[in-house]
Order: C-alpha cells, then structure tokens, then sequence
C-alpha cells in the first residue's frame, strides 16, 4: 500500500469511528508522525479526504474535520433514496433469487439476536446486502456514488448510536427488502426501501446526540 493510502485509509477510519471529532485540526506534522509518514503523502490523503467531504480546508488552521448536523443528515438521505430506492428496484429484476432467500433468512435470525457481537455481525450482514444489490445492479457509476455515501452514512449513525430495538426492527426491514428481490418484485423491493430509508431517518433525528464516549 502506498505511504498516501495507508495515511488516507488510517484518517477516514478515524473520522468515521469518531476517534477524530468534527473540528478536529488534522495538523500535517503531528498526523505525518502519528501515522508514520511523511509530510507529502499525508498532504496527499488530506487532500483525497477533503474531496470526499469528510474534512475541509479552513484558513489559518489548514485542513479540519468536517461537522455533522441535521442538515446534512437530510441532504445525505435525499441523495440516499434516490440511489437505493432505485437499486433495490432494479436487482429486484436482474439478482438471483436465491441470494436474496438466503439473506432474508439472515436478516430474521439477526432479529432475534442481541449484545456488542451480534450488532456488529448485524451491520456486515447489512453490508452484505448491499454488497449483493450493487453487483444486481451492475451500474459502477450507481456503485461509486453509493461508495462514497455510505462513509458519510456510517458516521451519521454511529452519531445516533446503537438502540438494539431500532436494530431488531432494521434486521426485519431488511428481510422484507430481501424478500421482494428475491420474489422479482421491483415495485415491493422500491417501497420497502422507502420504509426503511424514512425509519432510519426518524431515528437518527430523534437519537443523534454528541458522542461523550468518545475522547
């Protein structure tokens, strides 16, 4: 891995974790040493992070971790429905049934499951899924779009935290996502995403709050 990626790789971790807070400076000295790099790779990887959105250039302090508020939590699930309502309608003509069974019945078993472990297993099967969506779809344009979005999502819902009943309830919405792609329903596939999407927003607007367990 190149000095530049494992620097911008490190960085984005950290944001999207809130190991670095919104308005942390990201000082080129202290980030090249703490990272162990040198100063024109970290420079580079300030540079691809700014271009994601996740830090801006400010004058005076140089680049600093971008904010996170209400507003951009509105304007990342506008731009969210419009890639993942359309999605989930389009696998639902083209995927394979058989994946999206298989996922369905994943989801309802993480229903029911609790504690740390199964939480974290519960977001890779989520991220399994959309796994599957994005290579139903086969539009790398759709999927690079989504790449990029679902870092800012990450962060956003590590801002609202873990509640494991909205958790059990996500784990169904996703089942029913699952089951319609695999029933070859676009229609049902597109509204159940829609709910999710409009549930998911919901909680993290009533649940968004700062992160005292983060140093």
């Amino acid at each position: 891995m190149r000095a530049s990626d494992k620097a911008y790789e490190a960085l984005r971790t950290d944001i999207v974790e809130w190991r670095l807070r919104p308005g942390a400076v990201l000082g080129e000295v202290e980030q090249a040493e703490r990272l162990g790099v040198s100063r024109t790779p970290l420079r580079e990887a300030l540079a691809r992070l700014v271009a994601d959105g996740l830090a801006v250039q400010q004058r005076g302090r140089g680049a600093v971790v971008s904010d996170v508020s209400s507003e951009h939590v509105d304007d990342l699930f506008d731009l969210r429905r419009a890639l993942e309502v359309e999605s989930a309608r389009i696998a639902a003509r083209k995927a394979e049934p058989a994946t999206f069974a298989s996922l369905r019945s994943r989801f309802l078993e993480a229903g029911r499951s609790t504690g740390p472990e199964s939480r974290e297993a519960y977001y890779l099967l989520a991220g399994e899924l959309d796994s599957c969506i994005d290579a139903a779809v086969g539009n790398p344009y759709i999927e690079q779009a989504l790449r990029s979005l679902r870092v800012h999502l990450a962060r956003v819902r590590r801002l609202a935290q873990d509640d494991p009943e909205r958790l059990a309830r996500s784990a169904l919405e996703h089942a029913a996502i699952a089951e319609a792609i695999a029933a070859r329903n676009p229609e049902v596939a597109a509204a159940a995403t829609q709910l999710h999407l409009h549930h998911s927003l919901e909680h993290i607007k009533t649940h968004a709050g700062p992160r005292e367990d983060t140093p």
